[in-house]
């Protein structure tokens, strides 16, 4: 997280809402030789951010390491990009990258295998609602030896939550004017979706 505290006033409601609107993040836990295990994985957050559900192949290094419980942490990240000086339209500028990150911190627990089927029902019912108009995918769909064998290869996980660390750092620490250019010129680039997301979290960010 960054040191600089104007980028970690939001409130968790607006970090809970981001993670979970973004539904995947880089799951990282240690090895005991302080090495961390990194995965990127899907994952479903309560409403109330205490927990986030997930599962990974058998053969992922954290599967095999994590029979139990183990800290852990799901770090999400949102839109990024590089932010020009000269953009600002202020003297006496420098180059910095602006970004949303936020941070899940608790302990990851393995779950029993009959709590998986409902936990991918779950999953996969929260990202296809938001393919609507089209008819949603359901595990039902599937041959039940094809779901069996889908079933086999990976293993359910929660990660409980005990704290929630974020950074939006959108220039708050420069003038609204500055700030409000700068998204502005991002914007007008014209280079992508994500950066898209950054001009306007960058004109009107999260309240403290």
């Amino acid at each position: 997280m960054h040191p600089n505290p104007v980028f970690r006033t939001s409130d968790h409601a607006a970090d809970i809402a981001f993670a979970s609107e973004r539904g995947f993040g880089m799951l990282a836990v240690g090895d005991g030789a302080g090495v961390p295990h990194l995965s990127h994985v899907p994952f479903l957050l309560s409403g109330d951010g205490t927990t986030a559900e997930l599962h990974l192949v058998r053969s992922n290094p954290i599967a095999r390491s994590v029979s139990d419980r183990a800290g852990a942490r799901l770090a999400v990240s949102g839109p990024d990009g590089y932010v020009s000086p000269d953009w600002y339209g202020l003297d006496d500028q420098v180059p910095t990258w602006n970004y949303v990150a936020v941070h899940l911190t608790g302990t990851l627990e393995r779950r029993p295998t009959d709590e998986l089927l409902p936990m991918l029902d779950r999953l996969s019912e929260a990202f296809e609602a938001r393919l609507a108009p089209k008819r949603p995918w359901t595990t039902a769909k599937m041959t039940e030896a094809a779901r069996d064998k889908l079933l086999r290869a990976i293993v359910p996980y929660v990660l409980r939550v005990d704290a929630i660390d974020a950074t939006w750092k959108l220039n708050q620490n420069k003038t609204p004017g500055a700030r409000h250019g700068a998204a502005d010129r991002i914007a007008a680039a014209g280079i992508g979706h994500e950066l898209d997301a950054l001009a306007r979290l960058m004109t009107d960010p999260p309240a403290p």
